[in-house]
C-alpha cells in the first residue's frame, strides 16, 4: 500500500492584490500542507508544479520554502515534484537546487519508487514545443529499481483533457508513452477534478490558495492511495481534503431600477468582513455606483482587501476615439532614438528574430559579439550624432549607454526568451476568467521580473 499527498499550484511568492498579507498566505498554505503530510505520515508529498509564482522568488519565500522542506525531510517524508510554467527557467531550476540540498526529488523519465509504486515526471512544456515530445519513459526493468512496481504514476503540469481550458491531449500522452500508467496526477488547473480516461485515473489537486476571484470553491489537496494487491482502476483511491485559508467573501448585487450605491452598501454590510478578501459584483439595471466608495465601506468594516466589479454597461453621452500605434514601428523608432552601436543593433535583431531557436539564442549572440570584437571593433562604437551642440560629456555618456545596452542584451537574452515563451503559451487560462485579477497578476509579475536578474544568475551559478 502506497499513500501520497498530491498537491500543486502553491504559487509561493504571489503578492495578490499587491498585498503583503496575501503573499504570506500563499506560503502559509504550503506550510499547512507540509504539516498535514507529516501528521498523516504519508509515504510522500507529490507536487505537480508551480511551487513558486515566479521564476525569481524573493529570499523570504525561498527561506520559508526551504524551512518547510527541511521539516518534511526530517520526518522522513520524500518530496517529489515537477517544474511548472510559472517557475521554469532556461537554466537550472529551483527544484534542482532543492534536490542538491537533499530536500526534494525532481521527477522525470526515470522511475522513482515509493513503496510499490513508480512515479515519473513531465515538466510543463510550451504548446509550441509539444510536437517534439516522444514520451519515452524508462521501464522499471531497465532502471535501477530493485522491485517490479504494482502501479505506475505520471505527475505532470499543464492543461490536459478532458478538463476545462485544455490544450494538451491526455489520450495522446497515454497512447505514446512507453509506460502503461495507472494514474496521472496533475497541476496547472486551479480547479480540482477527477476523470477517467479509459482505465486511467486523471486528477487535478487544485491550488492551495485562491489565485483569482474566480476560484470560489474551497482550496485543498488530494490523498491518493495505491493498493499493491489490486490493479487499476479499482486499486487507486483518490480523496479530497480541504485547507483552511483566508476567507473570501463574494457579494453579488443585482440592482433593480432606482437602486444604487445605498443598496450595494446594505448588501455588503450583511456579511462578516473581518480580515477577509471581499469581492463585490454588481449587475442589474440600477443607477451608477462608484467602486471606490464601496471598497472604502468594506475596508472600514474590517476587510483586508476589497474589489468591486460593475458588470453593467453604463450608457454615456461621451464618444471616445481610440487609435493604436504600430508596435513594431514604435520599437524601431525608440531604438533609433537610443543611438545604439552596430553591435548593439545586431544583438537586438538576434533577440527579436523568430528564425533563431530559443536553445541557440545565447550561443548566437555570443558568437556574433565575439566576431565583431575580433574582426570589426568599429561596430562597437556609437554612431555619430548630428546634433553639433552635444557636449563631450554627453558623447561619453551615450557611449557608456551603448556599451551597457550591449551588455544588458547579452545578459538578458535568456530572460527575454523565457518571458516570450510564457506569453506565447498563455499558461493561466484558468485565471484569465477574472479580468481584475489578471491585471493585478500581470502588474505584479512585470514589477518583479525587471529587478531580480541577479538572483537568477546567482542560483544558476550555484548549480
Amino acid at each position: 500500500m502506497t499513500r501520497v499527498l498530491h498537491t500543486g499550484d502553491t504559487h509561493i511568492g504571489y503578492q495578490q492584490y499587491h498585498s503583503p498579507e496575501r503573499r504570506a498566505d500563499f506560503l502559509a498554505a504550503f506550510e499547512t500542507v507540509i504539516d498535514d503530510a507529516i501528521e498523516m505520515d504519508v509515504d510522500a508529498v507529490v507536487h505537480a508544479g508551480d511551487l513558486f509564482h515566479d521564476r525569481r522568488p524573493d529570499l523570504p519565500d525561498l527561506m520559508g520554502t526551504l524551512s518547510a522542506l527541511r521539516e518534511l525531510n526530517a520526518a522522513g517524508v520524500p518530496f517529489l515534484a515537477v517544474v511548472g510554467n510559472h517557475e521554469s527557467t532556461r537554466g537550472g531550476q529551483w527544484l534542482d537546487l532543492f534536490e542538491r540540498l537533499g530536500f526534494a526529488t525532481r521527477l522525470g523519465n526515470d522511475p522513482i519508487a515509493i513503496g510499490s509504486t513508480a512515479f515519473y515526471g513531465l515538466d510543463h512544456v510550451p504548446k509550441s514545443r509539444r510536437d517534439d515530445l516522444d514520451y519515452d519513459f524508462t521501464r522499471p526493468s531497465d532502471s535501477d529499481l530493485d522491485i517490479e512496481p504494482a502501479h505506475h504514476v505520471l505527475v505532470g503540469h499543464g492543461l490536459f483533457t478532458p478538463f476545462a481550458h485544455a490544450n494538451w491531449e491526455t489520450e495522446t500522452v497515454l497512447a505514446e508513452s512507453t509506460i502503461d500508467f495507472d494514474a496521472v496526477l496533475l497541476g496547472d488547473n486551479h480547479a480540482p477534478g477527477i476523470e477517467r480516461v479509459d482505465d486511467v485515473w486523471v486528477t487535478y489537486c487544485g491550488s492551495t490558495e485562491r489565485a483569482s476571484a474566480s476560484e470560489t470553491d474551497e482550496r485543498g489537496y488530494n490523498i491518493v492511495q495505491f493498493d499493491a494487491d489490486d490493479p487499476a482502476p479499482a486499486g487507486v483511491d483518490i480523496r479530497r481534503k480541504s485547507l483552511p485559508t483566508r476567507e473570501f467573501v463574494f457579494v453579488t448585487v443585482d440592482l433593480e431600477p432606482g437602486e444604487g450605491a445605498e443598496r450595494v452598501r446594505e448588501r455588503v454590510g450583511q456579511h462578516d468582513l473581518a480580515d477577509a478578501v471581499v469581492i463585490v459584483e454588481i449587475t442589474g439595471d440600477g443607477g451608477a455606483v462608484t467602486p471606490g466608495e464601496i471598497e472604502s465601506v468594506a475596508l472600514d468594516t474590517g476587510a483586508l482587501i476589497a474589489r468591486v466589479t460593475d458588470r453593467r454597461e453604463i450608457e454615456t453621452e461621451t464618444e471616445l476615439s481610440v487609435s493604436f500605434a504600430d508596435p513594431d514601428a514604435a520599437v524601431d523608432e525608440r531604438i533609433e532614438e537610443l543611438g545604439l552601436s552596430a553591435a548593439a543593433l545586431d544583438i537586438d535583431d538576434a533577440v527579436r528574430s523568430p528564425d533563431i531557436a530559443d536553445t541557440n539564442l545565447r550561443e548566437t549572440v555570443k558568437s556574433r559579439l565575439t566576431d565583431q570584437i575580433e574582426n570589426d571593433p568599429a561596430a562597437l562604437a556609437p554612431p555619430e550624432r548630428d546634433n553639433s551642440d552635444s557636449s563631450e560629456a554627453t558623447d561619453e555618456s551615450d557611449s557608456d549607454a551603448d556599451d551597457a545596452a550591449a551588455s544588458d542584451a547579452v545578459a538578458d537574452a535568456e530572460g527575454d526568451v523565457d518571458d516570450a515563451v510564457d506569453r506565447d503559451d498563455a499558461p493561466d487560462a484558468v485565471d484569465r476568467d477574472d479580468a481584475p485579477d489578471a491585471v493585478d497578476r500581470d502588474e505584479g509579475d512585470n514589477a518583479e521580473s525587471d529587478t531580480d536578474d541577479g538572483e537568477l544568475s546567482t542560483m544558476e551559478d550555484f548549480l
